[in-house]
């Protein structure tokens, strides 16, 4: 169950996407704090829905709807946020996520890499 609201996501996320479309994000974020975060107790329940309202805004901004870092009049320049790094980096919203959870999890969680390996057993 969503420790989060639509609009407690809306506070800190301009966003333009439906209600059922960031209830959908809501959805993936709280899956994701449950079984990376949820039985942990060095982390207060209020703790980890703020960490799951921060992570449903940068499950948004890293991908339906980049957030602008600037904006120019000349030329219709435009910079989206997302240069400062890697998953959970990639977002000021991630960012958050990231000092918020102490117990480094989340970033432990999320920047695991899977690797796979195919053995070739003849090449005839």
């Amino acid at each position: 169950m969503a420790r989060v609201t639509i609009e407690e996501v809306k506070r800190i996320i301009d966003t333009d996407l439906s209600d059922p479309i960031i209830d959908t994000y809501i959805s993936g974020a709280t899956e994701v704090v449950t079984n990376v975060l949820g039985s942990d107790t060095n982390l207060s329940d209020k703790l980890k829905k703020e960490i799951e309202r921060w992570l449903t805004a940068h499950l948004i901004a890293a991908s339906r709807e980049p957030q602008i870092q600037s904006a120019g009049a000349g030329k219709a320049d435009v910079t989206y946020q997302g240069k400062t790094g890697k998953g959970l980096e990639a977002t000021l919203y991630g960012q958050q996520v990231l000092a918020m959870d102490t117990t480094g999890k989340m970033m432990a969680a999320m920047s695991k890499q899977r690797a796979s390996l195919t053995a070739i057993t003849s090449f005839d």
